[in-house]
């Protein structure tokens, strides 16, 4: 993947899976940290979370950084500024990740619902050894439309739509060691 001018690089796990910059993300873990460290309502979390932007603003010449050195990053951050009991407290599951669902049965081709069902389980079970706690589920509407092959809504959508949001709960709730995790669907 290749993070364009004037935009972020993207953030790489020790898996290998790449993940977007979320400001939001960062600064709720900023936040919480902070919390955790006796800071409630800490005055300096959009400072930080700021700060971090920028620096990784100025990195748009890199594809990626790895996550730890973000995580690092804050830390040292945390230290220079007089705050380093907050440090301990800074532990950052990845951000949230973005599936898009019509780009899955775009990729499952002519193998229409079975190859869909394949592709998305296994992107499902890449996500979760990643460590992430949010996964985003995203143009649902229009993949079903693709895999019934209408541009129309019908009666097969809505039981088609059913069927996939089902089948995503039972793959987050059945897979062993996954705590609170966040699903939307759209």
């Amino acid at each position: 993947m290749v993070a364009f001018k004037e935009e972020f690089p993207y953030l790489r796990c020790d898996s290998g899976q790449l993940f977007e910059f979320n400001r939001d993300w960062l600064h709720a873990a900023i936040r919480d940290a902070a919390d955790k460290a006796g800071y409630p309502s800490w005055w300096l979390t959009d400072h930080v979370t700021e700060s971090i932007t920028f620096y990784l603003r100025l990195r748009n010449d890199e594809s990626f950084v790895a996550f730890s050195q973000l995580s690092q990053t804050v830390r040292y951050v945390f230290k220079v500024i007089g705050y380093k009991e907050i440090i301990p407290h800074f532990t950052p599951a990845p951000p949230p990740i973005s599936i898009s669902l019509v780009d899955i049965a775009h990729e499952a081709g002519t193998g229409y619902e079975l190859a869909f069902f394949d592709l998305l389980e296994k992107r499902i079970q890449v996500l979760t050894q990643t460590g992430a706690d949010s996964l985003y589920l995203c143009s649902l509407q229009a993949a079903v439309k693709h895999l019934c092959r209408t541009k129309v809504w019908t009666r097969a959508c809505d039981s088609l739509r059913e069927e996939i949001v089902c089948f995503v709960r039972e793959k987050l709730t059945s897979h062993e060691g996954l705590g609170l995790f966040n699903c939307s669907l759209r």
